[in-house]
């Protein structure tokens, strides 16, 4: 028979004391060695009996407000012995749907939620309405973000954080400029980024732009793209299919090309328009970003203003949602007792203390730690300021498709390779394509 790993020690240590003390002596020690060893395996099963253990996948970056996360995590483990969540970083979807497709899902997952209908294709989360109706933590939610993370009739996630997108400014640049009143309007923005782009040594290349545009065709130029396709009345989906070529949307990406053309906006490095270098070196004036931003935790002269209006006056959230996996039952009614404890006014309003997100219960935003908070802070009044009039990124099946074939036509705008209006056209046509597939 093998013997396992645990008593080959245990076999040699023996061997040994057989030869110098007897076989009496022997049987004793084995006999004494294997009594501690069974007492202390059944003491550590009954230490674990009856506790759920859940997995927690989460993205959460920058490591500080991972670090911020991880310690609300502590807490609810420490006050609720039953459950232990296990908070593991994880990002990327395809390592997520690998696991889901795999059977082998984490227990709660905090992922974008434009991703909602892919997953609910799938049968890989659970609706979470019959649970929230019975808990009284859902009143203190503002009702506008489960409208956002609502698809079919059924509400899929909770909303973990909830921020929007504005424009971030040097105000020392605009002072040298003597720019005193920041912009309303596109027309006002447009003209504010002329002349804060300065060429000093007149070689036709500025060496400061009054704007910043993200380069890519991933989510990120996406999302920032969003605000101006909402305040020109735009949408990409109507009747759940894909809509690229309405007049709004064709007006927000000509605007973008507008700025290029003038000659008033520096791109960023491919897919990382939401470093902050060029912000810092003071190369560009203006950022589009949000609450979130390192920004506010560096040593420039900065403020912030809301994102000016076409149509209407308008941003898009970015709102994180936490997800509850298909497993068993026990495991998911487990994993609703902490998502109650993330919808919390104590969760929500060291969260966003600590990280800058705002806060989804209504009761921490309207707490006196941080009203505290926000008097310190006069810069994320223009983010609170704004919840009202912020539109959401739709979240239908075939979201990821949809944002893929925008991104190209956002990133081809912006390199010169089509204009706005042809790069739009071709992007529907592909997509058209794809749905036509379905």
């Amino acid at each position: 028979m093998k013997i396992p790993f645990f008593f080959k020690p245990i076999r040699s240590f023996c061997r040994q004391l057989f030869n110098s003390a007897g076989q009496f002596s022997l049987l004793i020690i084995v006999f004494g060695l294997c009594v501690i060893f069974l007492s202390s395996c059944q003491e550590a099963a009954h230490k674990d009996k009856g506790v759920v253990h859940l997995s927690l996948w989460q993205g959460i970056n920058p490591p500080k407000n991972r670090d911020v996360f991880n310690k609300l995590v502590d807490r609810f483990n420490q006050t609720h012995p039953d459950i232990q969540i296990e908070s593991i970083y994880a990002e990327g979807l395809p390592k997520i749907l690998t696991a889901v497709v795999g059977n082998a899902p984490p227990d709660i997952l905090a992922f974008d939620p434009q991703l909602t209908g892919q997953f609910a294709e799938l049968g890989a989360i659970v609706p979470l309405e019959n649970w929230l109706d019975k808990s009284p933590v859902k009143s203190e939610v503002s009702p506008n973000l489960f409208e956002q993370l609502t698809l079919d009739n059924h509400i899929w996630s909770i909303p973990f954080y909830t921020s929007n997108i504005g424009i971030f400014y040097r105000s020392d640049l605009f002072a040298k400029a003597g720019i005193t009143q920041t912009p309303r309007t596109w027309k006002e923005l447009r003209e504010v980024a002329k002349k804060l782009t300065i060429d000093k040594n007149g070689d036709k290349r500025p060496e400061q732009y009054g704007m910043l545009l993200p380069l890519g065709k991933q989510e990120w130029t996406v999302f920032t793209w969003f605000p101006f396709l909402l305040s020109a009345g735009g949408e990409i989906v109507t009747n759940n299919s894909p809509n690229l070529t309405n007049t709004g949307s064709i007006t927000a990406l000509k605007f973008w090309e507008d700025l290029i053309k003038d000659g008033s906006a520096t791109l960023s490095p491919p897919e990382r328009g939401y470093e902050e270098d060029a912000f810092f070196e003071g190369r560009a004036a203006m950022q589009l970003t949000g609450p979130w931003t390192y920004i506010t935790k560096s040593k420039v002269d900065y403020q912030v203003f809301p994102i000016p209006a076409n149509v209407t006056q308008s941003t898009v959230t970015g709102t994180g949602g936490f997800f509850v996996m298909k497993t068993t039952p026990e495991r998911e009614k487990a994993a609703f007792k902490f998502l109650e404890f993330v919808l919390s006014q104590e969760f929500q309003t060291e969260w966003s203390i600590g990280t800058g997100f705002l806060p989804v219960n209504i009761k921490s935003a309207a707490s006196q730690e941080y009203k505290q908070y926000l008097s310190d802070k006069p810069w994320l009044k223009v983010f609170v300021e704004q919840i009202p009039v912020a539109g959401s990124r739709p979240i239908l099946a075939g979201y990821s498709r949809i944002s893929d074939s925008l991104g190209r036509a956002i990133e081809a705008t912006l390199l010169g390779k089509s204009s706005a209006e042809v790069a739009l056209k071709e992007a529907q046509e592909r997509l058209e394509v794809i749905w036509g597939e379905k």
